[in-house]
């Protein structure tokens, strides 16, 4: 159906139902207004013929009054009849035009008939009476329909528009909410046509929050599709490289070549690659299970200073042969509310990861800054900058800014993927980012009263 379809049909079936209206009131009032109008007539008739009238009820010849009344009006046209029906009397006019062809065609043609005395009856026999009768009454009544038909036609058309208007700007809002295009705000109306565009408005609304879920929830998938498509062909890839070293090793030793005669030396070599293996497997297995929810966190009441005092010493050897200068501003009694052993495992990430990007020579400063309702545990490697793009990716399993000097350093990758697993678990806010000072990485540990409340 096209669009002005329903305009048409209010439209025509108003009109029509108007029109029939318009008729039956017609035809209703039709033969009252005949009667009224032809007793108007004869009244006028009455007054017209009233010295004929008034005359024929004396002794006087009828035929005399009337041949009296017709030379003062010879206008007129009429005959008289006595109580037998018998024609005593005929203005020439109308015997001469053949009117009286017969005593049926005489009554016939009569238009108007009066009561005289003595018996006698007066016809009125005028070829005009017709529109004399009817003329103005069918002229009045046809402007009256014109009228009515002209004001129910523009009632049609007002009615017919202010009908389909909201209907069909719903239609329209209807066709762009298919297209989950912007529609203009609700019209102020508050019968049935404003409830239903609330509705449907409101339904809309639902639908695209419903969609909206729905595109976040697509997009999710796909980026935990395409990360863990990511992370099995990067934890292939690593899993492979030290297995076919591993294999060349084992193939020399048996095959005596060179140097490989050297078995313990070599044996050595693939002890350490498969303890290096077998580390990163318990990683992935590690992030694995923080990824399915089978590690939950049990928080303790931890000391901060003590925490991070605890983890630096596995880190101070290799800070030292590096010539690395470690700076802690952790003041005393801060405690936090976190569980000890993840909080360790992503403190001991960290804080590899600051040694290990951290030039020779260089300066870590590890502080926190009390806030409302928690620390903030702060690693900063001093004149140290990352690209931007990088900051976001270096959380990524297996990636590696440097792949040939990580790989050097027996760095896995995972770190900091580990320490992003974790510290969601944990609900701890995080960040790495780059500060004038340099790389800073940041925590945010729920803060204990002294009460051993946690503060909000």
């Amino acid at each position: 159906m096209k669009r002005s379809g329903i305009f048409i049909k209010v439209f025509l079936y108003t009109i029509i139902f108007s029109a029939l209206l318009v008729g039956a009131t017609a035809a209703l009032f039709s033969s009252q207004l005949m009667t009224y109008y032809s007793g108007l007539q004869l009244q006028k008739i009455s007054s017209t013929y009233k010295q004929l009238i008034d005359r024929s009820h004396g002794d006087a010849d009828i035929t005399e009054i009337a041949n009296q009344f017709h030379d003062r009006n010879q206008t007129f046209r009429f005959y008289i009849t006595d109580e037998r029906s018998t024609v005593v009397y005929v203005t020439p006019e109308t015997h001469s035009s053949g009117s009286l062809a017969g005593k049926n065609a005489v009554g016939e043609k009569s238009a108007f008939i009066v009561y005289l005395g003595n018996g006698y009856v007066l016809h009125v026999f005028n070829d005009d009476v017709f529109s004399l009768k009817y003329g103005n009454l069918i002229a009045r009544v046809l402007v009256m329909l014109s009228a009515m038909l002209a004001v129910c036609v523009i009632g049609a058309f007002v009615f017919a528009r202010q009908m389909t208007k909201p209907i069909k700007t719903l239609a329209d809002n209807t066709a762009k909410m298919a297209n989950l295009e912007e529609v203009p705000p609700l019209p102020d109306r508050n019968d049935e046509l404003g409830l239903l565009a609330r509705d449907v408005h409101s339904m809309y609304d639902r639908l695209k929050i419903t969609i909206s879920r729905l595109e976040n929830e697509i997009l999710r998938e796909r980026e935990l599709e395409e990360t863990q498509r990511y992370f099995f062909s990067a934890a292939s890839h690593e899993l492979k490289t030290p297995v076919a070293a591993t294999s060349v090793l084992l193939e020399g030793m048996l095959a005596n070549i060179g140097d490989y005669k050297n078995h313990p030396k070599y044996l050595r070599e693939c002890l350490k690659m498969m303890d290096a293996q077998s580390k990163m497997i318990s990683d992935i297995l590690e992030i694995v299970r923080l990824d399915d929810g089978k590690i939950v966190p049990v928080p303790e009441q931890l000391d901060v200073r003590q925490t991070v005092s605890g983890r630096l010493m596995d880190y101070h050897a290799l800070s030292e042969a590096r010539g690395q200068h470690i700076v802690t501003d952790i003041p005393d009694g801060q405690t936090c509310l976190a569980d000890p052993n993840m909080l360790e495992k992503a403190l001991s990430n960290i804080l590899l990861n600051a040694v290990q990007n951290t030039p020779d020579g260089g300066e870590i400063r590890i502080y926190s800054d009390p806030a409302l309702g928690h620390y903030r545990l702060c690693v900063l490697n001093k004149n140290v900058r990352i690209d931007d793009t990088v900051l976001p990716k270096l959380f990524e399993p297996f990636y590696r800014e440097d792949k040939a000097r990580s790989r050097k350093n027996e760095r896995s990758g995972l770190g900091l993927a580990i320490v992003r697993k974790t510290l969601d678990a944990m609900n701890i806010d995080f960040a790495l980012e780059n500060t004038p000072e340099g790389v800073l990485f940041w925590m945010n540990l729920p803060a204990v009263t002294k009460d051993g409340i946690k503060e909000i």
